[in-house]
């Protein structure tokens, strides 16, 4: 379990009240307890257990000295130790609920209170709301709002210039619909799906593995009475959900007696259902096609002109930003799981046989969490590694890998994300598709538990592959050699006679599953073939084994000189969730701080100037024709130098218009006060400068920018300071 707390500074004390609040002007945010959290959690429920004991045994104690006639001291004192124990049991129950809610005392806020305080900001501020919402809406579906949108625009704009401009990539923007045929081939057309339950009276369907996961949190959060053996199990049972097969998830539900969160209706086993959304293409329907559930696929099959736009030269990347679509069973948590999102990917093709990387020294040096799978298998927790470190003792695969891990944490560290709540964690060898030589996701810690937001995967060569089996055409690369080399190749050569006297209108699908064999798998063939005369063969495009015999395929070694090395290149795949990403930021960005009088909490999120839907404020302090007409000039200037900012010409205070901006996320507020100098204040220190009425669009520009630092700016500006002008 994944206990989260509150925190009322970011160095001081450790849980968020309140009352301490009123008091502070540290931010209110999550601290993760992941790495102690089990620890306590089991000494509390061992502690509880014990003193229950004790408390039982007391009061039997009390019991007999009264049925004994003992004297009237000595009951008094036994009933006295009895209160005193069961006050003992009630701390503990206290501390144990506190430790499984995420809250750290009494008058902590939980963490549903903390992302309910947020989700309310996010809705009543227009970033997202849910679609449809006057027809009562449709789950799993939101729409982003204007500044939603902007935060959006912004993680999209620094995605590109981090990745695509930097790294050299190939942007490509495919369809939406695709083929059928496609998603076949990449396996989602049979293997997408998750397990489903039916509510066996009223058919409502359910997300098996949410039901058992629901049941689990609420036991160990609710039950504070069953022992620290069984939270050990129920915390298995979390830690393993996906690796549960039907049967294990069906055996589960039924041991716990799970039944339909609403009625309490028993349910059927699980099954699987396709989370793809069905389509046809054209008038006729004839054509089926589904809505795709990855962007990643479209780069795929455009491998071949990318592969010689770039010069047929290797390694290079594509990337592509685009609507993915899936059809969940039980949509929940906001953001994180809805039926259509934004994908960012990038496909990193590189030579199997070389996967180094000529900038990974650049990363090779950066420390964060990493979650290796022998530290999960063992009940650790994350621990801080150098990236070199995990790339030279083989904890990540390859260089590349390695490289592509390092960027991702630089990207999420510099749009806001806490990189104390961020970790990547290694898959086990019971997650990954045995195609797959390594994988990792960047997870992120929020209100709900640590949340999966990038994946980062060496595919191996499976997708070209799986692509170049179903279409037919070779999507391969060539490395050319300065001197030819001779080499020893296999040559298979299929009797296309006796094989078309054998298999009839099949014969080209026998012809070419022989040809595509694997050296391998031929050589057992011909193996089979000397011993036995004749041996079974499936062909995968006639889903069915025939039977080969020897006058039906030649299978030899010749020596050949090559000029080139044909291959398959590997794939090397981040995949950004860029939904769970502003979501997560949200979250890490919120914080609520007292007004000026005390009476009320204010809302903010300090999103650096990079993803702030607006960079900047325009306020006259009061209602005045000059003050007024410098604002419209400042307010021209930002617009030139390509600034987003919103002016405000209101007379209401300035106190409340610094409130609302600050709930936007707005880093900074020009307040004109004069028609020569005008203040600029920074969001989250409060703390302003006065600079002239020509330097001001400027200065925010150079320090939304990045040019200069809020620091470099108030060591080179008066500061200014004004009651009237604080909030």
């Amino acid at each position: 379990m994944r206990i989260l707390q509150i925190s009322s500074s970011s160095f001081g004390g450790r849980f968020f009240n309140f009352q301490a609040l009123s008091l502070s002007r540290s931010p209110l945010c999550f601290k993760s307890a992941s790495s102690m959290a089990s620890f306590s959690e089991d000494s509390l429920r061992r502690a509880l257990a014990e003193k229950q004991s004790a408390v039982e045994s007391q009061g039997n104690s009390v019991r007999a000295l009264k049925a004994a006639g003992a004297s009237k001291h000595d009951v008094d004192a036994a009933i006295e130790a009895l209160n005193a124990l069961k006050l003992q049991k009630a701390s503990i129950e206290r501390n144990l609920q506190a430790a499984v809610s995420g809250a750290g005392d009494g008058s902590a806020v939980t963490k549903e209170a903390f992302r309910q305080a947020v989700v309310n900001t996010l809705e009543r501020r227009l970033f997202y709301i849910p679609s449809f919402k006057i027809y009562r809406g449709v789950a799993g579906l939101y729409d982003y709002g204007p500044p939603g949108c902007s935060v959006k625009s912004n993680v999209l704009a620094f995605w590109r210039q981090h990745f695509v401009l930097e790294e050299n990539m190939l942007e490509v923007d495919c369809p939406c619909v695709t083929p059928e045929i496609v998603l076949k081939a990449s396996g989602h057309v049979d293997k997408f799906t998750d397990l489903m339950v039916k509510d066996e009276k009223t058919g409502t369907c359910f997300r098996a593995d949410h039901l058992l996961k629901d049941f689990c949190n609420d036991k160990l959060q609710k039950d504070l009475a069953i022992s620290a053996e069984k939270a050990a199990e129920l915390r298995h049972i979390l830690a393993t959900l996906d690796d549960l097969s039907s049967e294990e998830l069906g055996a589960k539900i039924r041991e716990y007696g799970i039944t339909a969160p609403d009625t309490k209706n028993p349910l059927s086993d699980p099954y699987p259902f396709n989370l793809m959304f069905a389509t046809s293409i054209g008038p006729s329907g004839l054509s089926p096609g589904y809505l795709r559930p990855e962007t990643a696929q479209g780069i795929f099959v455009n491998f071949k002109d990318l592969y010689y736009y770039n010069g047929n030269k290797l390694p290079f990347a594509a990337a592509q930003i685009g609507q993915a679509f899936r059809n969940e069973i039980s949509p929940r948590q906001g953001l994180l799981r809805v039926r259509e999102f934004t994908l960012a990917e990038i496909e990193h093709f590189v030579d199997p046989e070389d996967k180094s990387h000529p900038k990974f020294s650049e990363v090779a040096n950066l420390k964060f969490l990493m979650f290796p799978r022998e530290e999960q298998m063992s009940g650790q927790s994350a621990k801080i590694i150098r990236l070199g470190e995990a790339v030279a003792q083989g904890t990540v695969n390859n260089e590349t890998l390695g490289y592509f891990i390092g960027r991702v944490y630089l990207f999420l560290a510099r749009l806001g994300i806490d990189e104390k709540r961020l970790r990547f964690r290694q898959h086990l060898a019971n997650e990954m598709a045995h195609y797959a030589a390594d994988c990792w996701d960047a997870e992120i810690e929020s209100s709900y538990g640590w949340i999966e937001c990038v994946g980062i995967a060496d595919r191996s060569a499976y997708d070209l592959r799986a692509h170049t089996d179903k279409s037919g055409i070779a999507l391969v690369a060539a490395e050319k050699f300065s001197e030819p080399r001779e080499v020893e190749k296999l040559v298979i050569t299929p009797v296309k006679k006796e094989l078309g006297l054998a298999f009839k209108g099949s014969q080209k699908n026998v012809v070419e599953a022989l040809e595509a064999m694997k050296e391998e798998e031929a050589w057992q063939m011909k193996d089979n073939l000397e011993t036995k005369g004749e041996v079974e063969f499936y062909v995968c495009t006639l889903s069915k084994a025939v039977t080969i015999k020897k006058s039906m395929v030649t299978i030899t070694k010749e020596k050949k000189k090559e000029h080139q090395r044909v291959f398959t290149p590997s794939v090397i795949e981040p995949s950004f969730g860029i939904g769970r990403i502003i979501y997560c930021l949200y979250e890490h960005s919120y914080y609520m701080r007292p007004s000026k009088a005390g009476d009320e909490q204010l809302n903010v999120f300090r999103f650096p100037p990079l993803v702030a839907p607006i960079k900047c404020t325009v306020f006259p302090l009061v209602q005045n024709e000059q003050y007024e007409k410098v604002a419209k000039d400042i307010s021209k200037s930002l617009t030139a130098a390509g600034i987003s900012h919103k002016i405000d010409i209101t007379g209401t205070s300035i106190g409340k218009r610094y409130a609302r901006t600050d709930e936007l996320g707005v880093p900074f507020a020009i307040t004109v006060d004069s028609t020569t100098s005008v203040t600029i204040r920074e969001r989250d220190s409060k703390d302003q400068i006065r600079v002239n009425v020509g330097e001001a669009a400027t200065t925010v520009k150079e320090v939304t920018e990045g040019i200069r630092t809020w620091e470099d700016v108030w060591s080179s500006f008066p500061h200014h300071s004004s009651a009237s002008a604080d909030d």
